[in-house]
């Protein structure tokens, strides 16, 4: 992002996107509009579908449009000025040209693969991912014609190995959901630049306050806004950050064509959870570490995977491509992890034995390793022993929230110490 003052696009949205402001600020101000009429300065909620056109001004199709972004406001499913200013927002907070919202971050991760792959082209993707994406890439793909191969992305060597003449695309997750193993996003970049190959990183546990995958050499960052970015529970959406030309594809094809526009109402709740993305990250990561060093020392507790721990295998790696560690945590108990599973969802008062993550409250369940390679990750051989070497028989999926910490640690010891 660069200039010294508001840039005013052809949409009418008027974005600050001052080069010398640093990320909190861009978190609170990017693309913010000052209303011209009421001079109010929360951003405007525009529930309208169609606006007013000039003749000859408009297009009545997508087709042949370079970006639909430079188009005036025409009609809802294409542009409105409440998801724009979500869009520049998140593209000023990844330091990227452009993004396009979504109604979910499924439909932002699909549009990604739709767009850019075809009949005949070859996917690498993580081993381990959001369970929806894995399913998708796994079992959709395929079916239109589109060759797929699944990654251990912590493995350089065999990301290489993987890659065909006919390889399009990259996708890695990272951390990874539900491991919190890590990718090396520089490498896998540089890796796949070297052959005319895209990058794409669903960064959503990470979020921009701790990775920027775009200045590690990502062409496209993904996030799952329902969690961490919103951080309220409250709504559902998704988005693709990229260069202009990249989203510019993204948003004439799947922006235009799959119908899963971002409403504005969900946009606004968004950007009112933005306002507060990096001092509620920076106090959810200060709570997770010392949430995973309790886990830790627990007695029956057998293992915790958290990137701000000495003892995660990636630590090294975690301190150079995370400026903050996050707020998941993956845990292991030595022992009778389902019957640990229904205590928690029968005994705790703070945190909450549900799907989902990244809300204000803290979340907690099983993901057990049996049922996950059964139904979503299908892994055999290596690639099933390195799942088994990180997550056990299943791993305790951890979403820290706002709550006090000692009251966190507290519910968690009652609950651990319930079972006998």
């Amino acid at each position: 992002m660069s200039g010294d003052g508001p840039d005013k696009g052809s949409t009418g949205v008027v974005a600050n996107r001052n080069a010398g402001w640093r990320p909190e600020t861009q978190a609170v101000d990017a693309g913010l509009v000052i209303d011209p009429l009421t001079r109010s300065i929360a951003p405007n909620l525009s529930f309208s579908v169609n606006n007013v056109v000039v003749p000859g001004e408009g297009a009545f199709s997508a087709a042949g449009v370079d970006d639909l972004a430079d188009l005036p406001y025409l009609y809802a499913r294409w542009t409105n000025p409440t998801v724009r200013q979500l869009e520049q927002r998140v593209a000023a907070l990844e330091q990227t040209e452009e993004a396009l919202a979504s109604a979910t971050g499924m439909a932002a991760a699909a549009g990604v693969f739709f767009t850019f792959l075809k009949a005949g082209d070859h996917l690498i993707v993580s081993d381990v991912c959001y369970a929806g994406v894995a399913e998708l890439t796994r079992s959709i793909l395929p079916d239109y014609g589109i060759e797929v191969s699944v990654v251990n992305m912590s493995r350089i060597d065999a990301v290489e190995k993987a890659i065909r003449p006919n390889t399009r695309l990259i996708h890695c997750e990272s951390p990874c959901n539900p491991l919190m193993r890590l990718t090396d996003i520089a490498a896998v970049s540089a890796l796949a630049r070297s052959r005319s190959i895209l990058v794409s990183v669903d960064s959503t546990f990470a979020t921009p306050v701790a990775t920027r995958p775009a200045s590690l050499g990502a062409d496209l960052v993904i996030h799952s806004l329902t969690k961490f970015m919103n951080g309220h529970g409250d709504a559902l959406g998704g988005i693709v950050c990229g260069s202009k030309a990249l989203i510019a594809r993204i948003r004439a094809r799947t922006g235009v064509y799959f119908g899963a526009a971002l409403s504005a109402h969900s946009a606004w709740l968004i950007m009112r959870g933005i306002d507060t993305l990096y001092p509620r990250m920076r106090m959810v990561s200060d709570s997770a570490l010392k949430v995973a060093r309790f886990l830790e020392s627990h007695p029956k507790v057998g293992r915790v995977i958290y990137p701000g721990l000495e003892s995660h295998p990636q630590r090294d790696l975690a301190a150079r491509q995370m400026e903050i560690s996050g707020g998941m945590i993956s845990f292991q108990v030595k022992e009778r992890a389902k019957d640990h599973a229904m205590a928690m969802a029968n005994n705790l008062k703070v945190v909450h034995y549900a799907f989902s993550l990244g809300h204000q409250r803290s979340l907690v369940v099983l993901l057990d390793t049996d049922e996950m390679i059964a139904s979503t990750f299908r892994l055999t051989g290596e690639d099933l022993d390195d799942y088994r070497a990180w997550a056990g028989d299943g791993t305790f999926r951890l979403s820290i929230g706002l709550e006090h910490v000692d009251d966190l640690i507290a519910d968690l010891d009652q609950a651990l110490n319930s079972v006998a």
